[in-house]
C-alpha cells in the first residue's frame, strides 16, 4: 500500500519542482494580503484608492499573461517562466523600498507585466498530464495556494507589524529569487524545440481559434463569473475586517492563516473522497452552491467570528471547485492549444483581480458593508446555474509526432 501511494505521489516527477516554484511564488503574494488597509493608512490614502493600486498589478497581468502564455508555446515553457519569475522578483524589491504610493504603483506594474507564472504552470501540466489525471494535478496548484496560505498571511502581518513594508517586500523578493534557482536547476522543459517546430510548421494549415470552440468558451465564461466573485471577496476581506471590526494586520494575517489550515485539511482529507464519491461535475455544483450562499451571507457578518466562519466555508468551496474547473478548461482544447487556453483563463483571473480590489473597496468606502453581498452574490449565481449543464469533453492525448506529416497525431479517446 505504501509503495502504491509513493508511485502516485511521484507519478509525474517533472512537475515536482513546479509545485515548489508555485508554492514560493504564492507565499510571497499571500504575505501582502493583510497589508492593504495599513499601506493605505501609512501613505494617507483612502481604501478605495488603495484598491485601485492593487488592481494595477492585475490590469497589466490581464494584458501580458496571455502574451507570455502564447510565447511559451513558441519559445518553450521554462524560458518564459524564468522571465516571469524575474519580473516578480524585481517587483517585490521595488515594493519593499517604496516610500510613496506612486512607488507602490510602479512595483505592482512591474510585477503585472511579468505575471505569466500561472498560465505557464498550467500549460506545463497540460503538456505532461493526460486528461484522466489532470483534475488532480491542476488541483495541486490549489495545494500550493493552500500551503502558502498557512504561512504567508501570518508571516506578512507579523513582518509588517515589525518593520513596515520593507521586511515583507524583501522577504518575498528572496523567495522569488529562490524560485528562479529551483527553476534553473531542477525544472525540465516540457515543450522542447522539436514539438515547437512541429507546431510552427503546421500553423499555416491549422488555425487555432478558441473563440469558435463552444465548449471552451462555455467553461471560460463560467470561470470568468466565478473568479470575479471570488476575487472581489478575497480582496475585500482585510479591508472589511479592518474597517468594520477594527482588526490589525497581525490579527488579519492569523485569521487568513487559520483559513489556510482548514483548506489544507480539506484538500488532504475530504477532497479526493468527495471527488470520487460525487464525481467532478457534482463536486463543482456543490462548491459553486456553497460559494453562492456564503457570498450572500458574508456582508451581513455581525462579528469577526461570523466573518471568519464564512471564510472557512469559502475555503472549503474553493478546494472542491477551482482545481476541477481548471481541468475542464484544459480538457476543452487539444495539447498544442494549452498555452493559449491557460493564458486566457489566467487572463480572466487577472481581470477579476482588476475589478476585485477596486469593486470591494468602493463598496466598503461609499456603501454599507452588507451591500458587498449583493454584488458578489449576483455574480456567483451565474456560474452556479451554468454548472448544471452537462458538457461532454473530448479527451485529447498526444501519442506520437509524425515528422513526415509535419504534425502531431492525437489519440482522441476517452481515458
Amino acid at each position: 500500500m505504501s509503495n502504491e501511494k509513493n508511485r502516485k505521489v511521484f507519478k509525474y516527477p517533472t512537475l515536482q519542482p513546479l509545485w515548489a516554484a508555485v508554492f514560493i511564488d504564492i507565499l510571497g503574494f499571500s504575505m501582502i494580503l493583510p497589508m492593504g488597509p495599513f499601506i493605505a493608512k501609512e501613505f494617507n490614502v483612502n481604501i478605495f484608492i488603495m484598491g485601485i493600486v492593487l488592481s494595477v498589478n492585475a490590469m497589466f497581468s490581464f494584458f501580458f499573461g496571455p502574451i507570455l502564455g502564447k510565447l511559451s508555446d513558441k519559445f518553450g515553457r521554462k524560458r518564459l517562466l524564468l522571465i516571469s519569475q524575474f519580473g516578480t522578483f524585481v517587483g517585490f524589491i521595488l515594493l519593499g523600498f517604496s516610500n510613496s504610493i506612486w512607488m507602490v504603483v510602479i512595483s505592482r506594474i512591474v510585477d503585472g507585466v511579468f505575471g505569466g507564472n500561472f498560465p505557464i504552470a498550467k500549460a506545463i501540466i497540460g503538456d505532461e498530464v493526460p486528461p484522466k489525471d489532470r483534475g488532480i494535478q491542476m488541483a495541486n496548484i490549489g495545494v500550493a495556494h493552500v500551503l502558502a496560505s498557512l504561512i504567508g498571511p501570518g508571516l506578512g502581518g507579523t513582518l509588517f507589524s515589525i518593520g513596515g513594508i520593507l521586511l515583507p517586500g524583501l522577504f518575498a523578493a528572496g523567495l522569488s529569487l529562490f524560485t528562479m534557482i529551483i527553476t534553473v536547476l531542477v525544472l525540465e522543459e516540457t515543450w522542447p524545440k522539436s514539438k515547437r517546430q512541429v507546431t510552427h510548421d503546421i500553423q499555416s494549415k491549422i488555425i487555432i481559434k478558441i473563440r469558435k470552440n463552444k465548449k471552451a468558451m462555455f467553461y471560460l465564461t463560467l470561470w470568468g463569473f466565478h473568479t470575479a466573485s471570488f476575487m472581489i471577496t478575497m480582496a475585500s476581506f482585510s479591508f472589511f475586517a479592518a474597517k468594520v471590526f477594527g482588526v490589525g494586520p497581525f490579527e488579519i494575517g492569523i485569521l487568513l492563516m487559520i483559513a489556510g489550515i482548514l483548506r489544507a485539511i480539506v484538500r488532504f482529507t475530504l477532497f479526493k473522497p468527495t471527488i470520487t464519491r460525487l464525481g467532478e461535475n457534482n463536486a463543482i455544483i456543490l462548491g459553486l452552491g456553497i460559494f453562492f450562499v456564503s457570498f450572500l451571507v458574508i456582508g451581513f457578518s455581525i462579528n469577526i467570528l461570523m466573518l471568519f466562519s464564512m471564510i472557512l466555508f469559502i475555503s472549503f468551496a474553493a478546494s472542491l471547485t477551482r482545481g476541477p474547473l481548471n481541468s475542464k478548461i484544459s480538457q476543452s482544447v487539444t495539447p498544442k492549444e494549452q498555452g493559449k487556453i491557460n493564458g486566457m483563463s489566467s487572463g480572466l483571473d487577472s481581470f477579476a483581480q482588476i475589478i476585485g480590489p477596486s469593486t470591494g473597496t468602493f463598496m466598503l468606502e461609499f456603501f454599507p458593508p452588507f451591500s458587498l453581498s449583493f454584488v458578489i452574490g449576483s455574480l456567483s449565481l451565474v456560474p452556479f446555474l451554468m454548472s448544471f449543464k452537462t458538457i461532454e469533453l473530448n479527451k485529447f492525448q498526444p501519442t506520437d509526432f509524425d515528422l513526415k506529416q509535419k504534425g502531431p497525431i492525437y489519440n482522441k479517446k476517452e481515458m
